[in-house]
Order: C-alpha cells, then sequence, then structure tokens
C-alpha cells in the first residue's frame, strides 16, 4: 500500500496541470457543500444544553375545531396546575412567560430579555448555574421579584465575567425594582417560543436568555391564558400517550370552565419546534449544494476517465508484465482517492471562508446563527466527501482498467490511446447529467430572482424611502411617560431636515402589535372564547400617516388632544372597514376590546390597505389606537427626513438624551433595512442558490469542453478521411456542433424535468411564481443552449484543423 501511495504521489507531480484541475474541482464541489453542512451542524444538528432533549415537549394550543388560531393563546395557570398533579406521563410540567426588561444606566440604559418561569422550570430543563444557585421555594411567591438569576452571555458581556456580582443588586425598569443576582446559568442556554409575545419588539426567540425571574401565578388571575408551558415525559411514555391523556384532561376542564372551551393541547418536541425556520431554509440549501458535488464528482470522474484512456497503455505493458488485476485496481483507486484527499483537504479550506461568508451575507434569514463555527465538523465532512467522491469519481477509470485486455491494447496502440464508442457514450451520460443538474440550480435561482422582482413591484401602501427608525423606551417612571414623549417629539421634529416626526407601536414589518380580542358593533357576541374575533392593535402620534405616506380615506387622522383625557378613538383600514361594515360608513362606529359593559372606542378613520405584516401577504386587518391613550413602555421613534436619514442618528440620540439621559435608544435602522431584513431568507436562498448555479456552470462547460475535446481527439482519423474525401471545413463544423447541441439539448430536456420536481421545495420562498414558471425554464434552458454551445467552439476550431496526412500516417 506504501508503494502505491509513493506512485500515486509520483505520478499526480508528473501532470501537475491535470492534477490541480482535478482537485480543484473537487475542491469546489466538497467546499460547497462541506460550508452548508456547517450551517446545518452548528444550527439544526447541536443538541440544546437540556439534559436528554427529546423528553422535552412543548404544550402549544389548537382549536378543537381544526379551525386556524387568529392569535396565539397560552394555558391558564389553573389548568397547567391540575396537569402539574393529575399528568402520570409527565416527570413533571413547568410554565413560563417571556418578557423584556431595561439595566438602567445613567448614560442610557439597556435592554435584556428574560424569561418568567415556574417553581420547576429548572428542574424540567435539566439546568444547572454555574455560579451562585438557582431558584429555591423561597423565591418565589406574591410581592416583588426579590432574586433573578443571569444569563451567562449577559453576564459575560454586561458585568465582564465578575463573580462578584453575585449577591449584588442591580437596577432595572418596569417594576421599580432592585432584585439581587443569586446566580448565573450555564451557557448557551436560549429562549423557548412564546408565540404570545412574539409581537413585542425586542423578542428574540433565537437569542440566549439574559435572566430568568422566579413567577407565582397570582390567585386572582388563575383562569386568564397567559402561560407557555414545557413539560418532561417519562422514560418510556411515548408523546402519542402522553397527548391522549393530557386531551382528556383539558377536555374535563373545558367542562367546568366557560374560559377553557373550544382549546386542546397538542404536544410537540422541543427540538422540533427550534429547529422548523432553519429546516425550512437550510435543508433546501444542503440539496442545492449537494447537486454541485455531484457535478463536481462527474467532472473529476470524467477528467480521471479520459487521463485513464491515456494511460492504457501502460495498464496493459504493467498486466502483461506479472502485475495482477487486483493490484491494478488497487494502483487506480489510490490515485483516485490521493486526488480525493488533496480536493478534500482544498475544500475545506474554502469551506472555512465560505462559512464566514455565509454568515456575513445570511444576517437575521438564519436563526441561531451565532453558534456556527467552521471547525472540525468541517473538516470531518471535507475529508468524508472526498472519500465519497474518490469512489465516485475513480471507480469507473477503475473498473475499465480491471477489465482490460493487454493483447487488445498493445495491438492497436497508436502514437496516444483514444477512447472508443462506449467511452464516449458514457462521458456524453455523464455531462448531460451534468447539464441536467446546473439547470436545475439556475431555475431555482431564476424562480428566486423572479420572485424578488415581483416582491419589488408590489404596492405596499407605504413609503420606504428616507426614513429613519429607532426603538425608544423612558425606563424611569410612568409618571414622566407623557412629558417624555411630547418633549422628545418637539425637539427632534424641529431639527433640520427632520419632516416628520411621531412614536408608533407598529412599524411595518417588524411584526409589532399587541394581539386583541374585540367585541365589533354590528357582530353577534361570541359564545366561546375560541370564536371571539382577534386583530393585532398598534398605536401612532399625530403626523404618523403622513410621515408613512399612508392615505386617508376618510374621517380624520388623531390629534394631540386625542389623549387620556378625550373619548376613546380610533383609524382603522379598509379591509377592516370592508370585512365588518361591507353595506355602510365605518366612521362613528364603535368596538370593544374589553367587553360591551365598558365604553366602546369610536373609529374617526379609515385609511388605505397597507401590506405592513409581510409584503408577500394581501393587507390584513388593521386598528390604530392614538398613542396618547394606549400608552406603549417601548415603541419605535419614526422620522422621515428630506435627505438620507443615517446622517440624522448623531443629532436624534443627542435631543432624545437632553430630555432624558437614561432612556433606552436601540435598533438604529432605516425602513428600507427593515424591509430588506423582512426579506432575508428569500434573499441569502437567491445568493446562495445563484453562486451555486454559477459554479455548477462553470463546471459544467468544462465538461462539454472536455467531452467534444475528447471525441475530436478520437475521431481524428475520421475527420481526416472526411477531408480527404472532400468534406469542407463547413461539414466538419455542422458535425461536431449537432453532436455538441445533442449533448446539451438532452441535458436540457432532462434538466427541466428535474428542476419542475426539485424547484417544488423552494415553494415556501416563492411568491407570484409557480415551481415550473413557463418563462424561467425557458429562460433559463435558453442560456444554457447558448452558454453551452459557446463550449463547443474550441473543440470545433480543433477539428477543422485536422491535418489527414498527419491523422493517416500511422495507418
Amino acid at each position: 500500500m506504501l508503494r502505491d501511495v509513493q506512485l500515486a504521489i509520483r505520478m499526480l507531480r508528473k501532470q501537475p496541470g491535470f492534477s490541480l484541475i482535478a482537485a480543484l474541482t473537487l475542491a469546489l464541489g466538497i467546499g460547497s457543500t462541506a460550508a452548508v453542512f456547517s450551517l446545518i451542524q452548528g444550527v439544526l444538528l447541536t443538541p440544546p444544553p437540556y439534559v436528554k432533549p427529546d423528553q422535552l415537549m412543548m404544550i402549544p394550543a389548537k382549536r378543537v375545531d381544526g379551525r386556524k388560531m387568529e392569535s396565539p393563546r397560552g394555558w391558564a395557570a389553573q389548568q397547567w396546575l391540575e396537569w402539574q398533579q393529575q399528568a402520570t406521563s409527565f416527570q413533571s410540567v413547568a410554565a413560563y412567560t417571556w418578557t423584556f426588561n431595561f439595566l438602567i444606566r445613567n448614560d442610557g440604559s439597556q435592554s435584556m430579555q428574560g424569561m418568567n418561569v415556574s417553581r420547576d422550570y429548572f428542574r424540567v430543563m435539566g439546568l444547572k448555574p454555574v455560579a451562585g444557585r438557582g431558584f429555591e421555594d423561597s423565591d418565589f411567591g406574591p410581592g416583588p421579584v426579590k432574586g433573578i438569576v443571569l444569563g451567562y452571555e449577559f453576564w459575560q458581556r454586561t458585568f465582564a465575567g465578575d463573580k462578584q456580582i453575585i449577591g449584588k443588586t442591580v437596577r432595572i425598569s418596569r417594576r421599580d425594582v432592585t432584585p439581587i443576582v443569586i446566580g448565573v446559568m450555564q451557557p448557551g442556554v436560549r429562549f423557548l417560543p412564546s408565540p404570545g409575545a412574539a409581537k413585542e419588539p425586542n423578542y428574540n426567540v433565537n437569542a440566549t436568555v439574559d435572566f430568568w425571574a422566579p413567577a407565582y401565578p397570582d390567585p386572582k388571575y388563575l383562569k386568564e391564558p397567559y402561560w407557555e408551558v414545557v413539560t418532561r415525559l417519562r422514560d418510556g411514555v411515548t408523546p402519542q400517550h402522553a397527548q391522549q391523556e393530557l386531551s382528556v384532561l383539558a377536555a374535563r376542564e373545558a367542562l367546568s370552565e366557560k374560559k377553557f372551551e373550544g382549546f386542546a393541547p397538542q404536544l410537540e418536541p422541543v427540538t422540533e419546534e427550534m429547529n422548523r425556520d432553519g429546516k425550512r431554509i437550510l435543508l433546501p440549501l444542503l440539496g442545492a449544494s449537494g447537486l454541485v458535488l455531484l457535478i463536481a464528482c462527474g467532472n473529476a470522474a470524467a477528467l480521471l476517465l479520459v487521463r485513464g484512456l491515456q494511460r492504457q497503455q501502460e495498464y496493459a505493458v504493467r498486466i502483461a508484465m506479472g502485475m495482477s488485476r487486483t493490484a491494478l485496481l488497487r494502483k487506480v483507486l489510490t490515485e483516485s482517492l490521493l486526488l480525493a484527499l488533496l480536493g478534500g483537504a482544498l475544500g475545506g479550506g474554502l469551506a472555512v471562508g465560505a462559512v464566514k461568508l455565509f454568515k456575513a451575507i445570511a444576517g437575521h434569514a438564519v436563526p441561531r446563527l451565532d453558534g456556527v463555527t467552521a471547525g472540525w465538523a468541517v473538516l470531518v465532512w471535507g475529508i468524508g466527501a472526498a472519500v465519497l467522491a474518490a469512489f465516485v469519481a475513480g471507480m469507473i477509470p477503475a473498473l475499465r482498467a480491471f477489465r482490460l485486455d493487454p493483447m487488445d491494447v498493445l495491438k492497436s496502440a497508436g502514437p496516444k490511446g483514444t477512447a472508443g464508442t462506449g467511452e464516449r457514450r458514457l462521458l456524453q451520460g455523464v455531462t448531460i447529467l451534468q447539464t441536467a443538474l446546473t439547470l436545475a440550480l439556475l431555475v431555482g435561482a431564476g424562480l428566486l430572482i423572479r420572485t424578488m422582482v415581483k416582491i419589488a413591484a408590489v404596492p405596499s401602501g407605504y413609503s420606504t424611502s428616507r426614513i429613519l427608525t429607532m426603538s425608544v423606551t423612558e425606563v424611569q417612571s410612568s409618571s414622566t411617560w407623557g412629558s417624555f414623549h411630547r418633549q422628545a417629539l418637539e425637539r427632534v421634529a424641529a431639527l433640520p431636515g427632520v419632516q416628520y416626526a411621531a412614536f408608533a407601536w407598529g412599524v411595518p414589518l417588524t411584526g409589532n402589535n399587541w394581539p386583541a380580542t374585540l367585541e365589533i358593533e354590528g357582530q353577534p357576541a361570541a359564545m366561546k372564547e375560541s370564536e371571539k374575533t382577534a386583530l393585532p392593535l398598534r398605536a401612532v402620534t399625530p403626523d404618523y400617516f403622513k410621515l408613512m405616506s399612508m392615505a386617508l380615506i376618510e374621517g380624520r387622522e388623531f390629534r394631540s388632544t386625542d389623549d387620556d383625557k378625550a373619548p376613546a378613538v380610533a383609524i382603522v383600514n379598509k379591509a377592516f372597514a370592508e370585512r365588518y361594515f361591507p353595506q355602510g360608513n365605518v366612521i362613528g362606529r364603535k368596538f370593544w376590546p374589553n367587553g360591551r359593559d365598558k365604553p366602546g372606542i369610536e373609529i374617526v378613520g379609515e385609511i388605505a390597505n397597507g401590506r405592513t405584516d409581510d409584503l408577500t401577504q394581501e393587507a390584513s386587518l388593521e386598528v390604530y389606537l392614538p398613542l396618547w391613550q394606549a400608552n406603549a413602555f417601548s415603541k419605535h421613534l419614526v422620522i422621515r427626513s428630506a435627505g438620507d436619514p443615517r446622517t440624522m442618528v448623531a443629532a436624534v440620540e443627542r435631543e432624545l438624551r437632553s430630555v432624558d439621559p437614561t432612556a433606552a435608544i436601540e435598533n438604529v435602522k432605516t425602513l428600507q433595512q427593515i424591509r430588506d431584513e423582512s426579506l432575508s431568507s428569500r434573499t441569502f436562498a437567491m445568493h446562495l442558490l445563484t453562486g451555486f448555479s454559477a459554479l455548477g456552470s462553470l463546471l459544467t462547460l468544462v465538461g462539454i469542453y472536455g467531452v467534444l475535446s475528447l471525441s475530436v481527439a478520437s475521431r481524428r482519423k475520421e475527420l481526416a478521411i472526411r477531408s480527404a474525401m472532400g468534406a469542407q471545413q463547413t461539414d466538419i463544423r455542422k458535425l461536431i456542433f449537432g453532436e455538441g447541441f445533442r449533448l446539451i439539448a438532452s441535458g436540457v430536456i432532462a434538466g427541466v424535468v428535474l428542476a419542475i420536481v426539485l424547484s417544488r421545495v423552494l415553494k415556501s420562498f416563492l411568491f407570484e411564481v409557480q415551481p415550473g414558471d413557463p418563462a424561467t425554464l425557458i429562460a433559463v434552458g435558453a442560456l444554457c443552449v447558448g452558454v453551452g454551445l459557446l463550449a463547443c467552439w474550441a473543440p470545433v476550431r480543433r477539428a477543422t484543423k485536422v491535418d489527414p496526412l498527419e491523422a493517416l500516417r500511422y495507418e
């Protein structure tokens, strides 16, 4: 084996050009696949830091009638406390709610995301602190929070890993308390999904938790459904059995309490919930990178086969001199393996760079991207792919050498070994497969490009140009809330270059709003909790609609006098008016968010529809309240400027700090940036598919060129005879071009069929474009034919220059 390796090294060094091209071909395929695998390994395959995470189950609510939930719903404490006592399928049941707060600082407060957790939460999850202690029974009870546990990353980021912080108090807002830090949790702990809080401006389920606070169910609100629930199955209990038991318990609770009617629990594995978004984007991209690897392996196999054809005399001589066919097979496979390992090493290096590039362009598209590293996983995957590539690329020439008849080869030997009809057909088949795979990649990229063009042409209903946004929070005291925001608006609006300024809770494409259940004038009262009308609420100050260029259809906009001393008013969009008041004027109608026994909110204006939730979805029903009546703790300051809004950031922050130095100012972005982030998953997929398509196209062009070049070399005598018999250069050109065209056309036809099948995995990314879009298929097919024919030019030119006398000299 050692001699085989030494001989293989000498042979590869003897032809450095061939070795480099083959290794680079494999490196491109291996590098792209290994880079995507690194993303998958970091995002999907790395287990969360919980003990036996496969036993952990989320318990989201679903409607018993099977209809879609209009807004997320949690569970009442009365329900999950009963499950904790009566369910035998679970080791324990814990509840939590997502929360956010601010660490108050004199030079600007800092936001912190956290979780309010029940007594058994850490035990259910299998979490242990690395410093200090976790929660004890004495930490739970009515009244203000006494102690909190810090997240490891927040502790490192904010307190530089200082262990002396344990036992000290920290000043946080909202509850105006100064809890003691009692411990620091182990690293890498992220949030569990909290669908009811997903519309909050700071919500980020993929972030690491900043702090945990003990949560005690208030006896006055035991029936309010705002808790999220997680549980751990007992050893040997299946999710199906646990689901059955829990459904029976929930149905029994619904019989005794009207508020619980219409909803049922649905167990979901925690890991499935955490990986849902990552799978949607990464698995199709892994498939695309796999196609690139197949194309690269096909190219390498073609190169090795051509090289084997050129060395068939050498193989014949070795067999004639006594080398066994098994030894020859081992020798050829050793060369292929060595070449593939070289390609794997280069591919590993390319993968490290590709991972960094992917992380730079992914932005918000891929969850938990901070956990992705280009380490040993990339190297191991690169070596594994290299071994696979060696087998695929080297097996064909190895088997051909194994079946070699030395007498036939030595008898027919000329100045060079040539390919027979069988070998040429094999190479043509590989090239057709490469062309088909490349076309499938190009169609995927084309569909996403068309999707982005379609989205750009969609009228959003509002403007995104020259608008600056930032989340602003007055953290000191609720008594100064109104004066801070009015002063801040006055000072910012007076800055040179500011056209409009407004505060808004529910800026487009941020996902922010208040989920609420309403009773609407003229609509029948709901008999069950699940039948109540659920709509998102937003809150804005005057001038917001002018700032956003959202047209007022009728009625009036909000006024500065629409405050807590004035009657409650609202503005709705056209979709709301058409849904609930199709026959009459919506102005003057009312709705009730807290039951009809309280004063209703009068609708005073109607605005045009806008795609504020998602640019790819039709306008949803919207309700706007005056911010002076619906105080929002954290909200956006929105500014329209006469020029580039980014140049105004420093001046705006200075004015806000002059009103309150402790105010939290975060998430400074233009509305165009927010728009781009809302499309980040599509943009990321488009960029990667376009890159993979470019690699595949390059490799396929090399493959077409190689096949036709080999064909010309193998048919030199035939071409010479044709020329000697009177064939013109035009005839020779047509002959070779015809062969190339048939090759390319066959690949395009197979690729169209393959693309129609494979592009269905991109359906969730597409907008107003079908997976089998004819325009995209025709455009990509024509492009493949045109570019492929360009690859035929050099072999055709070489064929027309064949000298009949030189080609026939050895006959």
